[in-house]
């Protein structure tokens, strides 16, 4: 019985300890968040395509020829 109730007495504390360290982290106001990774991978990719759109208008042609002939041959049902 002392052995039962000391193993329940230990998972008590570390249940306790959890929820302690769950209500921290719930009122902790700093850290990085879902939300701001999120919105710095959606500025790289805008950036990135910017870039990309950039090179195209300066020189007037296409920038990455060997992937347009992937794309086509992706896209490419009849052979």
């Amino acid at each position: 019985m002392k052995k039962i109730r000391n193993q329940i007495n230990r998972m008590c504390g570390v249940i306790a300890g959890k929820a302690v360290e769950a209500g921290r982290k719930l009122t902790e106001r700093s850290g990085e968040g879902y939300v701001d990774t999120a919105v710095k991978i959606l500025i790289a990719v805008v950036l990135g395509a910017l870039l990309l759109a950039g090179l195209y208008a300066l020189f007037k042609d296409t920038v990455l020829p060997t992937l347009v002939n992937r794309v086509q041959e992706m896209f490419n049902y009849a052979g």
